[in-house]
């Protein structure tokens, strides 16, 4: 054999590296198919055969299979890992017709987005989703992301060990609200260099709610921008709309001439000031009152009901803001007459646009 040539069989070990280094790395951008393979796992999570099965039927997804199915955690909270290959797809299932389910959903006063959460006397759980001290998140979602996370952990470690570097985090509905905060997590977790750099996140969260406010969608669209993450909308879904968004001065940038008004209105002759303070107020004075409630009825008088399904779990410290808003680069799914036909309105069925299988509709009919 020549000494100046590579042996064939190292030839064929470069060849074999190369197509399996593309073929298990996940790529940007948004794909049709790929969608369709994690809505198939979506719809079956949780194991509720009769949602997918007979007249409801969904297929099974082409290549992934579940490796793994969480036991009831949080607030009636569970979530699957189904694997191929390199890559793992980390589903998180929506809300449930349990009365704790719908606590995590109601229990929507703010919290900040890096913080702890005292889960008992003894167990603290340490978060980061985001860095800016203006970033705010949904309180109920982010109680069930530490416990996704905590018994995440573990079953990451066992995948990586095995060779897996790709994972795909999903949701529909309240699964949906929680994927962007797992994945948030995710990320900085991987910025803390608590998780290896190496992993490949993907996101496609579906039918979901709002997260947290402007500051933390600012955050999680920057760490995941290029086509990382992927927020599906069905225009005729409720759910995306909630919950409400209330939008005072105190949300505003430092900078923002609205925010230091007052000082503004301070410098106009007397009579001005009369005017511009009146109608300042009246202006700014009902949204601040409205999240004023918001936050009193829907996180401190909400907490105790919490607190009857996890009797150790401590009252966190409330951020002051109701500032709701999506996140993640949006998939914009429009219902046209084929889809009317199907799914008509119904006042009596608020789910029938919301469900997987509609929005399975929509991506189908996608041309790309």
């Amino acid at each position: 054999m020549n000494n100046s040539r590579f042996p064939i069989f190292t030839i064929i070990a470069l060849f074999v590296n190369l197509f399996e280094g593309q073929t298990q790395s996940l790529k940007p951008g948004f794909d049709k198919e790929e969608m369709l393979q994690v809505m198939y796992v979506s719809v079956r999570t949780g194991g509720v055969t009769k949602y997918y099965s007979d007249s409801n039927f969904v297929p099974e997804p082409s290549h992934f299979k579940m490796a793994y199915r969480s036991s009831v955690i949080g607030l009636k909270n569970l979530y699957e890992i189904w694997t191929h290959d390199k890559t793992a797809v980390i589903s998180v299932r929506g809300t449930t017709m349990e009365a704790e389910s719908w606590m995590a959903n109601f229990y929507a006063a703010m919290v900040p987005a890096k913080g702890s959460i005292f889960m008992s006397l003894t167990d603290t759980f340490h978060y980061q989703v985001a860095s800016d001290p203006k970033a705010a998140v949904h309180a109920g979602w982010i109680l069930s992301t530490a416990y996704i996370a905590r018994d995440l952990q573990p079953r990451l470690d066992s995948l990586y060990n095995q060779g897996c570097r790709n994972l795909i985090v999903t949701g529909h509905s309240q699964g949906g609200g929680i994927s962007y905060l797992l994945t948030a997590y995710l990320y900085n977790q991987q910025k803390l260099k608590l998780l290896p750099a190496d992993i490949r996140i993907k996101t496609y969260s579906t039918a979901a709610p709002k997260p947290g406010n402007l500051y933390f969608a600012y955050e999680y669209e920057a760490a995941t921008q290029g086509g990382w993450a992927f927020n599906l909308l069905n225009t005729s879904d409720w759910v995306p709309e909630m919950p409400f968004s209330i939008q005072t001065t105190d949300d505003f940038n430092t900078v923002n001439p609205f925010r230091s008004v007052s000082s503004i209105i301070k410098k106009q002759s007397f009579k001005n000031r009369i005017i511009y303070n009146t109608l300042y107020k009246k202006l700014s004075k009902p949204p601040k009152h409205a999240r004023d409630r918001y936050r009193k009825f829907l996180g401190d008088k909400f907490y105790p009901q919490v607190a009857k399904t996890l009797p150790e779990y401590q009252k966190p410290d409330f951020y002051n803001s109701s500032n709701y808003t999506r996140a993640g680069t949006p998939v914009i799914l429009t219902p046209d007459e084929s889809y009317s036909e199907k799914y008509k309105d119904n006042e009596n069925n608020f789910w029938m646009h919301h469900m997987h299988h509609p929005y399975i509709y929509l991506i189908q009919k996608m041309k790309h």
